[in-house]
């Protein structure tokens, strides 16, 4: 009885893992958000069904390629619960990352609740994923036109545009709010910033480069 209760209890914190690890699963057909509401849940709150209309679930302009001409060069068009109210608990948002030709770099990124998958729609990027440690192993891949690859939730990622010609490709990401640390602003533009010391010290730099590179990130 003893073994089975034992059983009983380590299924149940599987499933509750589970059922935590992602988010929130709707409960009826959708619960398009009130942005005007002013209670903090882990979401969004459901809009009145009365008050719904088509343009909840709707979003334009994925067709247009966005600015590519600032440092690193590329642009990211996500289109989340804040663009859609009505992917309030479903679980998905569409990205179009446009990069420019020769060199156009989405940076070293993560998603911290969010699987990402990339379909290339124009151009050939260089694309890779960092693993966890104690590995800290590289999977990357070119991809040209129609290729698809996966970046597995909350791994570093990043994509390069290795061609002469300007870049598109959508993502699809497992998340209505998939969220964005990109790791060199983070740690280098951090507000109040970081200590030269502690940077100094994990990335073996002297001060004087990491007060350099703390200014290049500075908001």
């Amino acid at each position: 009885m003893a073994t089975l209760a034992l059983v009983l209890f380590t299924f149940l914190a599987l499933v509750s893992t589970q059922a935590f690890a992602s988010d929130p699963s709707p409960l009826q057909d959708f619960c398009v958000a009130d942005p005007m509401s002013e209670v903090l849940v882990n979401g969004l709150v459901c809009k009145n069904p009365k008050d719904i209309k088509p343009e909840d679930f709707f979003f334009p302009g994925l067709d247009k390629a966005g600015d590519t001409s600032k440092n690193p060069g590329s642009n990211v068009t996500l289109v989340n619960v804040e663009k859609i109210a009505g992917l309030n608990t479903l679980g998905i948002s569409l990205a179009r990352i446009d990069f420019a030709p020769n060199g156009g770099l989405n940076p070293p990124h993560t998603h911290p609740r969010a699987t990402e998958i990339l379909t290339v729609m124009e151009g050939t990027l260089y694309v890779g994923f960092v693993t966890s440690a104690p590995d800290f192993k590289l999977f990357s891949k070119v991809l040209n036109k129609g290729d698809v690859f996966v970046f597995p939730k909350g791994l570093i990622h990043f994509q390069f545009n290795i061609g002469a010609v300007p870049a598109v490709a959508f993502a699809g990401l497992s998340s209505q709010n998939p969220g964005l640390v990109t790791v060199a602003k983070a740690v280098f533009g951090s507000n109040p910033p970081i200590s030269d010391d502690v940077l100094a010290k994990a990335f073996q730099l002297d001060k004087k480069t990491v007060d350099w590179l703390q200014a290049q990130f500075s908001n």
